[in-house]
């Protein structure tokens, strides 16, 4: 009953001092061992007219899936470094019964934080295996690592926010429907595959992924990289002052044999620099931005929706 015990007296504090903070360290010297008995014993005081939920996660490797629920809102997981601040699991597609079903951690509650975490997959290859599920309207992630292989980071659902982040992996690792920007991210490719698989289903549709001043970087030995590939016929990706690899394909994208894609995907670049960038060789029906045409996908702009939302302005 102990842990129980502080989180409702911390609970008390919080109504009078603001934001609601526990801590989760495995050697019992926090409040829970664990993230998701933290996130579980939280539910009733994590509403919106509550404040915000900080669950402080101590170093260490927490082997175990987390579900971060739909009515949980404003929630932030924040660690001290995402090398040493480690949620991990090995579940793939084939084991769970689905892609959607194999991640680490699963995001569904709107304003969802974090902050110097790792997310990570170890199932590697032979099947999809996500570290980290996101359909959180508000995100913001700051300083953290994504790590998997196949299906890395499913950035679901709503508008979302990465910056000074890695994400790294081999096929569609960073796939899904949200409106996204990455933003002075590094972005690895592992192994053969394509950095992208966005699924826009509609042509006036919102969402989309934009990369922002970002290094997309290989292991050594691997080429030949897409820049993405259409999940959907409407599949949006945008770069905008990032340094390409040599490692990236010169054509660019792929259209995943769909040819009728070519005609609905919106794929574009605006002011690529390094050895992959390569504008004469990139598909035909890929968009070369001007700077005012780029100027629609910075994340003040992109993301800003009916109430006027700015990531960047968001303070941990």
């Amino acid at each position: 009953m102990r842990p129980l015990l502080l989180f409702f007296c911390a609970a008390s504090l919080a109504a009078a001092s603001g934001p609601l903070r526990v801590v989760v360290a495995q050697d019992g010297s926090g409040d829970f061992p664990t993230i998701q008995r933290a996130v579980d014993h939280a539910l009733d005081n994590a509403r919106a007219d509550r404040g915000r939920l900080i669950i402080e996660i101590r170093p260490g490797t927490y082997k175990e899936r987390v579900i971060l629920p739909k009515d949980m809102l404003n929630v932030t997981f924040r660690g001290s470094d995402a090398k040493t601040t480690i949620i991990t699991s090995d579940m793939s597609a084939k084991v769970a019964g689905g892609t959607f079903l194999s991640a680490t951690v699963t995001i569904y509650g709107d304003g969802f934080e974090a902050e110097n975490i790792t997310f990570e997959n170890t199932f590697g290859q032979g099947s999809q295996a996500v570290a980290l599920t996101i359909y959180s309207d508000g995100a913001v992630l700051r300083q953290c690592r994504f790590l998997g292989w196949q299906d890395t980071l499913d950035a679901a659902y709503g508008r979302q926010y990465y910056v000074d982040s890695y994400i790294s992996g081999a096929i569609d690792f960073i796939f899904g429907n949200a409106a996204a920007v990455f933003d002075h991210c590094e972005i690895r490719s592992v192994g053969p595959g394509y950095v992208t698989a966005q699924s826009r289903v509609l042509p006036d549709g919102p969402q989309g992924y934009v990369f922002q001043h970002c290094r997309l970087t290989a292991e050594p030995g691997v080429k030949n990289i897409p820049l993405g590939r259409p999940w959907r016929n409407y599949s949006r990706v945008v770069y905008l002052d990032c340094w390409m690899g040599d490692h990236i394909a010169p054509a660019g994208w792929s259209n995943w044999g769909k040819p009728e894609a070519e005609k609905t995907t919106f794929y574009a670049e605006f002011n690529s620099e390094g050895p992959g960038a390569n504008p004469s060789a990139r598909v035909p029906w890929a968009k070369h931005l001007t700077e005012s045409e780029a100027n629609k996908f910075r994340p003040e702009v992109f993301l800003r929706g009916e109430d006027n939302w700015n990531p960047a302005a968001v303070h941990f």
